[in-house]
């Protein structure tokens, strides 16, 4: 009988480890997201490696990139007839009756396009993601897709350019995004192509062009199709790229309001369960209320936020200084102290900026691009320990900076910084402040922190010293009660921008 209890001792020993062994394995093995707004809001919205990352590169490049002029919504104005547009048009490339804007394409060649070249610059350009504007508002899909007749591989550059540029940046170790605006393709205007009715509907109906056209390719090229279908088409073409190339990131330009609401969760859903299966923890980042902020990030285009934002937030903005976001002839771009210092900004405001560059049609990224990127990648390499994985301080910083508001909301990308503003973040850990001098000081120079006191906004702990970044010099500083303040160190400064290290007990 003692035998025959011990064994039942045994067994039921072993069958309690192994339940607990089953109720101790990771509840993403049974977890799935529905498709309704409750399910997914138990979605993290901003997992570590988003918050840690401060910058993402994406770019404008596609059909449109061929004229070369206005911008990327060359097509809209052009079927809108806007005068310059279909001057343009017609002394380069005939009457829009016969040469429309579809017949771009086999123009679109991409002969230059080198997808671990354009890889490496990102990577040097201090990115932690990156990727595709995989399909815009025109309806040509940038992937080799089995569902939009209209894409890279089939037509034009007849490359997989989505998956040349995802397949590299995974390579080297970077996180994945593809962007899509293509929610606005559908005309929502019942034919009627005034300015207004057609603001909703990047193509105006017209009668004599191929807008109009009830052709099964055509129309789906120029969103003529009825709201029912055109959801589906929608949705299906956002899946076949998750499917694919599953990126950790999936960004919205807008519109999604005007998309049927159930195919917006079914693709919350879909993007999210994908991430569950390949051990990714995924990103959806959207502008205005398009998406609920319990499961994705906002977005603000070309500007940020005025003041330190509890939540995460993102801003895209473009290296061009005048013009488009798509490559256009005679662009003009931004300085690098332009540019970086706006990021400096949006960084000790909570946020993560992703960067636009232009490519040429035949997919050369250009010198002054270039010459740019590598100007902000090696301010990064250098002081880039104060920007990855930070986190903001109680207040972003003080200064004597005009902030002009954006029309996007909030605060303009293209604000004029000097070496008198002043930003900050902190490690995770808050054991170190980071203060960045949005200039070049001169030595000897008494940097008074203002705000920066005991009463106010204070360090989290007692201050050990305080050393310029790049040298480790060490500086002499005081405390009194207004105000904690330093003195500039005779070493090499940037003429971008400069950063001290308060390293805290």
């Amino acid at each position: 009988m003692k035998h025959i209890f011990q064994g039942l001792f045994i067994v039921m020993l072993v069958f309690s480890c192994k339940q607990s062994e089953q109720t101790n394995e990771p509840a993403t093995d049974t977890k799935t997201y529905e498709a309704n707004w409750e399910s997914l809001a138990k979605h993290t919205a901003n997992p570590e490696w988003f918050h840690d990352s401060k910058l993402g590169i994406y770019f404008h490049w596609g059909v449109y990139s061929v004229p070369a002029f206005g911008s990327e919504w060359y097509p809209h104005h052009l079927y809108q007839e806007r005068s310059e547009y279909v001057k343009f048009h017609e002394e380069n490339y005939g009457k829009l009756e016969t040469f429309g804007y579809h017949d771009f394409i086999p123009m679109f060649k991409a002969e230059n396009f080198d997808a671990e070249d354009w890889a490496d610059l990102f990577k040097t350009a201090g990115a932690k993601f990156a990727g595709p504007v995989a399909q815009h508002h025109d309806g040509f899909a940038m992937w080799d897709s089995e569902i939009n007749p209209w894409n890279s591989a089939d037509m034009g550059p007849k490359k997989d350019i989505t998956g040349e540029i995802i397949t590299a940046l995974k390579n080297r170790g970077l996180k994945t995004m593809t962007s899509f605006h293509h929610a606005r393709l559908r005309q929502r205007h019942n034919g009627d192509s005034s300015k207004w009715k057609t603001y909703n509907s990047h193509y105006a109906y017209h009668s004599d062009y191929h807008t109009s056209s009830d052709d099964e390719k055509l129309r789906k090229f120029y969103g003529n199709m009825p709201q029912a279908e055109f959801d589906q088409y929608w949705l299906d073409q956002i899946n076949e790229v998750v499917d694919k190339y599953s990126p950790d990131m999936l960004w919205y330009d807008v519109w999604l309001n005007h998309i049927a609401e159930d195919k917006v969760q079914e693709m919350s859903a879909y993007f999210l369960n994908n991430g569950l299966k390949t051990g990714q923890e995924p990103v959806l980042v959207a502008k205005h209320s398009d998406l609920p902020k319990t499961m994705s990030i906002l977005d603000l285009e070309q500007g940020g936020k005025k003041d330190v934002s509890e939540s995460v937030w993102m801003t895209d903005i473009t290296v061009s200084d005048k013009g488009s976001w798509c490559y256009t002839n005679g662009q003009v771009y931004k300085s690098p102290e332009l540019l970086l210092r706006n990021m400096i900004d949006v960084w000790s405001k909570n946020g993560v900026v992703l960067l636009n560059v232009s490519p040429m049609a035949d997919g050369t990224i250009n010198k002054e691009q270039r010459d740019l990127l590598t100007n902000v990648g090696g301010w990064l390499d250098t002081y880039g320990e104060a920007v990855y994985g930070t986190r903001p301080f109680y207040k972003y910083g003080f200064g004597h900076a005009k902030a002009t508001d954006s029309k996007h909301d909030g605060q303009s990308a293209k604000v004029e910084y000097t070496v008198g503003d002043v930003r900050y973040t902190v490690s995770k850990d808050k054991k170190t402040l980071y203060i960045f001098l949005l200039g070049k000081p001169t030595a000897g120079d008494n940097i008074v922190l203002k705000s920066f006191n005991d009463i106010k906004y204070g360090p989290y702990s007692p201050i050990k010293r305080i050393v310029e970044l790049k040298s480790g010099k060490e500086l002499k500083w005081e405390k009194s009660e207004q105000a904690y303040s330093f003195t500039v160190p005779d070493v090499e400064y940037s003429q971008l921008a400069n950063v001290f290290k308060m390293e805290l007990e």
